[in-house]
């Protein structure tokens, strides 16, 4: 074979070794990462799991969801930041911390303000909850779905709660959100605002006395551990957002964009649905690591303590916005 021709020959195999090459990187799925709270056996976790198998499907499995649980990426407040400066594309976050990056979420944090599942889920997937959604560009992310967490209860290691009383002087850790604060202040609790990731060494450590929680967080987190009273006060619903980065969303392609919300009502859906199931033996389960429930709770008394907390939520969110949720059917 002379020069010309091994040359020739050799320049071919080359060409043909890039193409595959950049056929195969052209082939990769494009990696999000997605991060939450609690474990992967959680509603955060289904709510991932839902939300990557529906978008990896309708793309073809043009994208690739990296899951990053039990904040490993770091708190919510650092997973906000972190979609806001483009260094994770996705997050499964409560509405804890939200409230202190767009500010009219608080108002679905008030205290006794959703009559039951229903009423908070009708509010969500009605005008209300989807006009909340859009004011999150302006924050500087994008806000897909409303997920679930359930209904918040309290738990102590001091005492039994069964009235507004028993909460006087307990060392309670609430979400860094002012709403709660306000709440627990006036019920005559020592709130202590405090991310998830430190809480359940505070407890060990008795920094603090209590928190407060739906049960399928006592029951992933097992919360039974650190905790010896429960009391069902259904106090606030949890609702959660699923949420994309501004600079991310904004490199898809529409029929991405698509897959990616139709991705997020999935994960919802199937956060709610893991809460469902969840609620219906939790409290057994509860029960049976030897946490002392109290399930018969009079919310007319514990209503009635916090009212004096609603004039400072009025003045807020604007008594018309209260009275457009509590409207809803």
């Amino acid at each position: 074979m002379t020069t010309f021709r091994r040359t020739f020959v050799a320049s071919c195999i080359t060409a043909v070794l890039v193409a595959s090459t950049g056929a195969a990187l052209a082939q990769q799925p494009r990696e999000v990462k997605i991060g939450y709270a609690l474990a992967v056996n959680s509603h955060y976790g289904a709510g991932a799991q839902a939300w990557a198998d529906s978008v990896e499907k309708a793309t073809n499995n043009a994208f690739k969801f990296k899951q990053f649980p039990s904040s490993a990426l770091g708190g919510e407040r650092e997973l906000i930041e972190g979609l806001q400066l483009g260094t994770v594309e996705a997050v499964i976050v409560s509405t804890g911390a939200l409230s202190n990056f767009v500010p009219d979420v608080g108002v679905v944090d008030i205290p006794f303000l959703f009559r039951d599942t229903q009423h908070a889920r009708n509010v969500l997937d009605g005008q209300f909850g989807q006009d909340l959604l859009t004011k999150f560009k302006t924050r500087g992310l994008i806000a897909l779905a409303w997920g679930e967490q359930g209904f918040r209860h309290l738990s102590n290691n001091k005492r039994a709660v069964t009235k507004p009383d028993d909460l006087k002087g307990l060392k309670i850790r609430v979400t860094e959100n002012p709403v709660h604060i306000t709440a627990f202040r006036t019920l005559g609790a020592s709130p202590t605002p405090m991310s998830w990731p430190e809480v359940i060494g505070a407890l060990q450590q008795g920094t603090i006395d209590g928190q407060e929680n739906p049960v399928s967080v006592f029951v992933s987190a097992k919360l039974w551990q650190v905790q010896k009273h429960l009391t069902l006060t259904s106090h606030v619903y949890a609702p959660m957002a699923l949420i994309v980065s501004p600079a991310f969303f904004g490199s898809l392609t529409d029929a991405q964009k698509t897959a990616f919300i139709q991705g997020a009502k999935a994960g919802a859906l199937a956060s709610r649905q893991f809460v469902d199931a969840v609620e219906k033996k939790a409290v057994d389960e509860i029960k049976s690591h030897g946490v002392q429930v109290v399930t018969n709770v009079d919310k007319a008394v514990f209503q009635a303590a916090i009212a004096p907390a609603y004039k400072q939520y009025a003045t807020k969110f604007g008594q018309k916005t209260l009275d457009q949720i509590t409207q809803t059917k």
